[in-house]
């Protein structure tokens, strides 16, 4: 077995990152499309370094934003995992789902498919008692999928994201809450 490998569904693998992912996934974050619900694409060094940063806290806390490819091809399609919220919120320190996927990945259901094994993981291996996922009140398409990974979104929950400015575009935020309970 494949020992950079954490998680497999039917049809993907969730592992750890590799040199050869860098050059994707900085194709991946210059994407406008893909970026649209962050507050700018990422160039080539910065992809690099969020790349690093990403294996350093996999290497650390023995969870994290795993590289996500396709089983069979291991063609690079982005990431999928689970991250630690620490910015100043009323629900953090929270563990957060979270997902980025090149654009000829969407619409297949890979992310619900990766989130699924990531919320698995989270709460059977990690002994998690709840799993949060939150984005931008414009993001719909990852809304959906916090939705099918069935968790749920109360609009008390809501909250301006405290790394953008006030009054930013992207600083309205949802909150999506899973408890192991109802996984």
């Amino acid at each position: 077995m494949d020992t950079d490998v954490w998680l497999r569904t039917p049809r993907l693998v969730l592992r750890g990152w590799r040199a050869a992912d860098r050059e994707p996934f900085a194709r991946l974050n210059a994407d406008p499309e893909v970026m649209a619900h962050f507050p700018a694409a990422l160039s080539r060094a910065e992809s690099d370094a969020m790349a690093d940063r990403i294996q350093a806290r996999l290497d650390e806390r023995g969870f994290g934003l795993w590289a996500l490819e396709a089983a069979g091809t291991g063609e690079f399609l982005g990431f999928t995992g689970l991250s630690l919220a620490r910015f100043p919120a009323h629900f953090t320190p929270a563990v957060e789902v979270g997902w980025r996927l090149a654009r000829h990945a969407w619409g297949r259901g890979y992310a619900t498919e990766a989130a699924r094994a990531a919320v698995a993981f989270g709460f059977d291996r990690c002994g998690l008692e709840e799993i949060v996922s939150f984005t931008a009140r414009t993001n719909v398409r990852s809304q959906a999928v916090m939705r099918r990974l069935g968790m749920r979104c109360d609009s008390a929950d809501d909250f301006d994201h405290p790394h953008l400015p006030a009054g930013h575009r992207l600083a309205p935020h949802m909150l999506y809450r899973l408890a192991a309970d109802d996984a």
